[in-house]
């Protein structure tokens, strides 16, 4: 018992980024069993509900290939009641192309312990890091992850792993103008034009995080991510068919998103007029690592400067303005002090009499 009570997270947790091996690195050691510092919150709590409250969950699908007016639908009624929906026949983005790049992250976290331990970057600075990003707490996910900055400002990519680099950054092309097509799609879904969101935040996909959830013998014990919802525009990812997404329903319970071969997943985030829905990923298997990779879209405005509030044509005598302006140092403060799910936007909610 002394040894439980005498336990130091924050030494445990510089301990195994000294390793420069994350969680890909535990499994390569054969642990039996999962270090503390992994171990989920118990009793029951917001990240780890009993099995009993995960149920499947349909995701809408937005074919892009339908006429346009038939696409505008889909996606203003997905993203009003779901917050996630699947594109389909996405045309610009090739099936190879996305999978070459999750192809290629797994490499890259597949690689020799002595050759990935060289990115290892427990500071998420810079252009390029891979780390197991810890959750407050300290709690480390069972996750490590690639992530690459696109800009603000230019980005250095020298540090981009060879084993990965061609394949993300043709995948960061193709989904750029991908993500223009959706915002176009989300923009004409509010009725405003579908260049109104683009000339309004000059929409671009910043950040790109590669996630690797390796196996666990005790997929119970950990949690993937946290349940949160997304600081940005939107979100589009790809992953591969092992599944652990899910979304929480309004009713509390957890969904499981399926995955759907050769689609792409969009969720709304906290800057759109639309439903974000908080989500996080579970471990699913003993066996099978999992692979994805989250492109975050969010405006290219970013400057103390550069405020974001309702678009003046949606406010009406009807619809009143519920939040009022901020710029996007204010709305990161509000993550980071309140936490990553809906109260972040809470803050900035104007109170009618």
């Amino acid at each position: 018992m002394a040894a439980a009570d005498d336990y130091d997270g924050a030494a445990a947790l510089a301990e195994f980024h000294t390793s420069r091996a994350g969680v890909r690195g535990l499994v390569e050691s054969d642990i039996t069993s999962v270090p503390r510092l992994f171990l989920a919150p118990r009793p029951s709590s917001p990240c780890t509900p009993p099995a009993e409250n995960e149920i499947p969950f349909a995701i809408p699908t937005a074919d892009l290939a339908l006429p346009r007016s038939a696409t505008v639908q889909l996606v203003r009624a997905a993203a009003r009641s779901f917050g996630f929906f699947h594109v389909t026949d996405h045309g610009d983005v090739h099936t190879g192309t996305v999978d070459s790049a999750v192809s290629a992250v797994r490499a890259f976290h597949e690689l020799p312990p002595a050759t990935r331990s060289a990115f290892y970057t427990p500071a998420c600075v810079g252009s390029v890091t891979y780390s197991t990003i810890p959750i407050p707490g300290p709690l480390l996910p069972w996750r490590d992850t690639l992530q690459v900055r696109f800009g603000p400002p230019a980005p250095d990519l020298s540090h981009l792993p060879e084993a990965c680099r061609d394949a993300l950054l043709e995948y960061q092309r193709c989904m750029t103008e991908f993500g223009k097509k959706i915002a176009g799609l989300l923009s004409e879904a509010l009725g405003v034009g579908a260049e109104r969101l683009e000339r309004a935040m000059q929409v671009e996909g910043w950040l790109m995080a590669c996630h690797y959830y390796p196996p666990c013998a005790e997929p119970a014990q950990v949690v993937g991510s946290m349940a949160h919802t997304d600081p940005s525009l939107f979100t589009v990812l790809a992953q591969d068919g092992v599944g652990g997404l899910q979304v929480r329903l309004d009713d509390g319970r957890w969904a499981d998103v399926s995955p759907m071969p050769g689609a792409l997943l969009v969720n709304v985030g906290d800057l759109l007029k639309y439903k974000s829905v908080e989500h996080r990923v579970v471990i699913k298997s003993s066996r099978d690592a999992r692979v994805s990779i989250a492109l975050f879209f969010n405006p290219a405005k970013r400057e103390e400067s550069d405020l974001f509030g309702p678009l003046p044509e949606l406010v009406t005598p009807g619809n009143p303005q519920r939040y009022r302006t901020f710029n996007l140092t204010e709305f990161m403060d509000s993550r980071r002090k309140l936490g990553h799910g809906l109260s972040s936007i809470d803050r900035f909610r104007i109170a009618h009499e």
